[in-house]
């Protein structure tokens, strides 16, 4: 018989044909649930952008996670003619920035597992925006270090509290095509720092300052639409649960402590699992597009706004691959689709390297990014239903960033190869001697991509997890519960629900402190995921 990670790739009949069709959910939907969603979209966006002034104007960093990280990785050239220092030195700001993002990811992961998804996200998107104000008047190369550095523990803790944000009030038939929406806000703020960088920032005198005031005001904007809408639904309906429960006697603080040491202990290996998977996928992000503007003009010529040109492209690519791969996610499993776009992403990499005409390079680039972003669509809804589902905020929120910090030297592995790997090419009728990115870059994705297929395919899978329903990390127990409504495959048992005779009985259990004092159980209909059998009308998603 074949191992159970390869007999649950794809999801059981019985869960596919439960579902509701997509544009019934889609009508179902209230405003709330659709301005939360978009203010964890918008949240993650703004991330890209404080990245992207670094990698536009030098050509380095992403919008508030992507515009401010991509502000950098288009700017690494600029940047390092402004502070007369090699290409590697500047790309170690990209470094620094990823490895202090996970300080950020415990910090505020925490902070929203135990009081809310609200406050934490306002506050963070608020010091992300100040950090962005105050890059626009760097001077020196140490300030600009420092303000990296920072910026990295800020940017940290927006990707699982806007992940928490956005899914956690949505139906499950929806979540896949709203996993990859929500991832490709990444794209869609390199693409509008992109976009900035190639029309605002030549008309101004201040240059590469304008992208980090832009992404400045884009973040407090995001800060301002979070505030003005209410505490996520799910969070609420955990709390009125455990205060209709009555008061323990215990501070719920030292009981959320406790409680996410149980978390560490049942479930260490999902916890590694967790990190190798993420330190795969952030390898292949920012493999693929940490240094390609800097490639595209010193390994093959081309002018700044043809790099720009080809990232927006690239970019595009990315925002209908993370989309359609989270839609087809729904259907045949997360790890299926992922492994579909991996492969295909490897099939593209000759034409993102080979070319020598700006054409093929952009359709290259469009390509890889399809797959790239693709496979990365199906990763937020991935790790929420993977995760212990009390602690869906900090769970996918450290994975993620412990993965970014494994992957933080990526940009300069590939720039000190490049250095080490020298090719020539033809400039204004001469010969010239240029870094071998291309060359580098290909072999680096090439071996991330078969990494990625082989950690993806013998992982779990939670596929329709119901983790909203989960009690708050505060209440006692909750340490040890995997995904709601079905196996995670490592680490642990399911949250409820048991198994038996290809029939589920889900059971609803009813007491204090954690402690059960009574059992209902709850038939399921023809193999269905426990609690399945009606759908609650507020919310439109079955109960």
């Amino acid at each position: 018989m074949a191992p159970y990670f390869l007999r649950n790739i794809i999801p059981r009949r019985d869960q596919r044909e439960e579902q509701r069709p997509l544009l019934q959910v889609l009508r179902s939907l209230t405003w709330v649930q659709w301005a939360l969603f978009f203010s964890g979209w918008l949240a993650w966006t703004c991330d890209a952008i404080g990245t992207a002034p670094f990698q536009l104007s030098a050509t380095i960093e992403r919008l508030t996670e992507t515009p401010d990280f991509f502000s950098v990785s288009l700017s690494v050239k600029r940047l390092a003619a402004e502070f007369d220092r090699p290409i590697p030195d500047i790309t170690q700001s990209i470094t620094l920035t990823l490895l202090f993002r996970s300080v950020g990811a415990i910090i505020f992961g925490i902070i929203s597992d135990r009081f809310g998804r609200k406050w934490p996200l306002v506050i963070n998107l608020l010091i992300i925006a100040v950090l962005e104000l105050g890059a626009g008047f760097m001077q020196t190369f140490t300030e600009f270090i420092a303000l990296r550095s920072l910026f990295g523990i800020g940017m940290g803790g927006v990707w699982g509290l806007a992940a928490s944000t956005a899914l956690e009030n949505l139906p499950v038939e929806v979540r896949g095509l709203a996993s990859g929406i929500l991832q490709q806000g990444y794209a869609v703020g390199y693409l509008l720092a992109a976009v900035v960088n190639l029309k605002l920032v030549p008309a101004t005198s201040e240059t590469w300052r304008t992208l980090f005031w832009t992404a400045a005001g884009i973040s407090f904007f995001a800060a301002a639409v979070r505030l003005v809408l209410p505490e996520s639904e799910a969070f609420v309906r955990a709390k009125q649960a455990k205060a209709a429960l009555g008061d323990t006697g215990e501070s719920k603080t030292k009981v959320f402590f406790r409680e996410t040491g149980q978390m560490l202990k049942k479930h260490w290996l999902l916890c590694i699992y967790a990190v190798l998977l993420m330190s795969g996928f952030n390898f292949l992000s920012h493999g693929s597009q940490d240094l390609y503007p800097t490639y595209l003009q010193v390994g093959k010529g081309f002018t700044e706004h043809q790099a720009t040109v080809a990232t927006i492209i690239g970019n595009c690519g990315a925002i209908a691959g993370g989309a359609i791969a989270g839609f087809v996610s729904q259907y045949i499993g997360r790890r299926l689709t992922i492994v579909i776009f991996v492969c295909l992403l490897a099939c593209f990499i000759p034409l993102w390297i080979l070319p020598s005409g700006f054409s093929a390079l952009a359709a290259g680039a469009f390509c890889m990014q399809f797959g790239v972003q693709g496979a990365w669509g199906v990763i937020p809804i991935q790790l929420a239903e993977m995760s212990p589902p009390a602690f869906r905020a900090t769970f996918p929120g450290v994975a993620y960033q412990l993965g970014n910090m494994v992957s933080s030297a990526s940009a300069q592995i590939e720039a000190t190869g490049g250095e080490n790997a020298r090719t020539t090419i033809i400039e204004n009728g001469e010969r010239v001697e240029v870094p071998d990115y291309a060359r580098v870059q290909g072999i680096l994705i090439g071996v991330v991509a078969a990494f990625v297929l082989v950690i993806t395919i013998v992982g779990p899978e939670n596929h329709g997890s119901h983790f909203e329903k989960a009690a708050p990390a505060w209440e006692a127990g909750m340490g040890g519960k995997s995904g709601m409504g079905g196996k995670s495959g490592m680490g642990g048992e399911s949250g409820v629900g048991s198994e038996e005779g290809g029939r589920t009985d889900g059971v609803v259990r009813e007491g204090k402190g954690g402690e059960v004092t009574r059992e209902r159980e709850v038939p399921g209909r023809n193999g269905s995921r426990p609690g399945s059998i009606r759908y609650d009308e507020k919310f439109g998603e079955k109960v």
